[in-house]
């Protein structure tokens, strides 16, 4: 996994804060005018365009990577349930449709529902602009070299986000079927995105990533037929290694399914209760 791959090494990352960023309450995250990340050893640069660069500045005492990024984590968890905020933490391959599904599931919820959303790429801030227009506050990390996103990235982007009203966090992970599956970020809840064009036995290939997912989403059912997607056959490869998930269906581009999306969604914050 991710801990044999060179991610163990300290990359510098960036959050990149939009027009609407704000400043966190939590003492935990860090806000504007602090220098320090919750894990230690991390500091932070701010540019005159708004964005910020964390770097590593050693660790008199390093932690092993995931024991440090489990206690980020586990502050962040506290963070929003102390705030009442639903995390949700959305993995899938690239190109499996998630920033396409976030987009059309922010312009039917966020007029009723306070969301903002965290995205995570390697480089540009492509899919944050593509977010925006929904009126949704966003805040894109790049990773650099980074193929997912940990804990302490997630605290400094959630600490430009303006958090009053603010009930459903969306945290769009990199494109990535294997390394951020070993990463906890505080969420609530894993969704999996599985594009019918990558084939129906994508979770029986990278099952670690679908053990703790909450939903699977099949994605672009609307290519399903010209993909020869067998949509039973990838219910029961999902069943195999996640039989705790459960499995949506959807078209983002036509429509299908995104109300029994929208309303899995209702179910998850019926649900939530910060004070457990």
């Amino acid at each position: 996994m991710c801990e044999n791959c060179g991610c163990e090494s300290p990359d510098p990352f960036q959050v990149h804060a939009g027009p609407d960023a704000g400043a966190a309450a939590h003492s935990h995250m860090p806000a504007h005018g602090h220098d320090s990340a919750p894990v230690t050893g991390w500091h932070a640069h701010p540019a005159e365009n708004g964005s910020v660069t964390w770097h590593h500045h050693g660790d008199a005492a390093p932690r092993p990577l995931l024991d440090a990024n489990q206690r980020a984590a586990d502050l962040n968890r506290c963070y929003f349930r102390d705030h009442g905020i639903l995390a949700l933490n959305l993995v899938s391959s690239p190109g499996a449709g998630k920033t396409t599904l976030l987009k059309t599931t922010l312009e039917r919820l966020h007029p009723h529902i306070g969301c903002a959303v965290v995205v995570g790429d390697l480089e540009t801030q492509a899919d944050a602009e593509a977010l925006r227009p929904t009126g949704a506050p966003v805040i894109q990390i790049t990773t650099g070299t980074v193929c997912h996103l940990d804990a302490r990235m997630v605290a400094a982007a959630v600490a430009r986000l303006p958090h009053t009203g603010l009930r459903l966090l969306f945290i769009e992970n990199v494109g990535n079927l294997v390394c951020p599956a070993s990463f906890d970020l505080g969420e609530a809840h894993r969704i999996v995105l599985l594009a019918t064009t990558e084939g129906e036995n994508k979770p029986l290939k990278y099952p670690p990533i679908f053990h703790g997912a909450r939903a699977v989403v099949i994605t672009k059912t609307d290519l399903a037929e010209p993909a020869g997607f067998r949509v039973e056959l990838a219910r029961q490869a999902i069943t195999q290694v996640a039989p705790q998930a459960e499995v949506l269906t959807l078209s983002s581009r036509n429509g299908d399914g995104l109300d029994t999306w929208v309303a899995f969604l209702d179910r998850l914050l019926q649900a939530f209760d910060p004070r457990g």
